[in-house]
C-alpha cells in the first residue's frame, strides 16, 4: 500500500480543520497509509525584518527536514512551483509507486513559507495556486486532492 506522509508546520486549533482533516482521513484509510507530523512554528514578531524572517524560515526548514521520512518522494508546496490538474496530481500519484516510490512526503510550510534548504530537497516542487491560502486550509486542500487523486485512479466518481 502506498505510504502518504504529510510533514505540516504548524498545529491546527480550531475544531472545523481538525474535523475536516479527520473526514479526509477516513476516506484515504481505504487507498494509503497517512500519517500527518505536525512540526512547531516559530514565533513571528510583528514587522519582523527580512534577516528574522530568513532566520525563521530556516529553523521551522530544518524541523521540517528532520521529519521527512528517509527515502519518501518529496513534493513541496510551492507558490513557484508546478501547476498541475487533479488528474495530473492523480497520475503522479498512481506512476510512483510503479516506478518504486511507495513512499510519498508532502511538505506544508508555515505563513512565511519555506526555507531554501527545504526547496533544494524537492523531488517535485507544486503550486495549488498562484493566490496564498492559510496553511491549516492547505492541508485540507491537499488532503482532498489526494483523495480525489485515488478515486481518479480507481476510475470511481467523485471527480466531476
Amino acid at each position: 500500500m502506498i505510504r502518504i506522509t504529510i510533514v505540516a508546520v504548524g498545529k491546527l486549533k480550531e475544531k472545523y480543520w481538525k474535523d475536516a482533516i479527520s473526514e479526509y482521513s477516513k476516506r484515504l484509510a481505504r487507498y494509503c497509509s497517512l500519517n500527518i507530523i505536525e512540526v512547531p512554528d516559530e514565533p513571528t514578531p510583528d514587522n519582523a525584518s527580512d534577516a528574522m524572517e530568513d532566520m525563521i524560515r530556516f529553523k521551522e526548514g530544518k524541523k521540517i527536514l528532520d521529519k521527512i521520512p528517509s527515502g519518501a518522494y518529496r513534493i513541496i508546496l510551492d507558490l513557484e512551483g508546478r501547476d498541475v490538474s487533479s488528474e495530473e496530481l492523480s497520475n503522479v500519484l498512481e506512476v510512483l509507486p510503479v516506478r518504486g516510490q511507495s513512499h510519498i512526503a508532502f511538505v506544508i510550510g508555515g505563513s512565511l513559507g519555506l526555507s531554501k534548504e527545504v526547496l533544494k530537497e524537492a523531488d517535485m516542487r507544486l503550486s495549488f495556486s498562484r493566490l496564498t491560502f492559510p496553511h491549516q486550509l492547505m492541508r485540507v486542500i491537499l488532503l482532498e486532492q489526494i483523495y480525489r487523486g485515488f478515486k481518479i485512479i480507481c476510475g470511481e466518481p467523485y471527480h466531476k
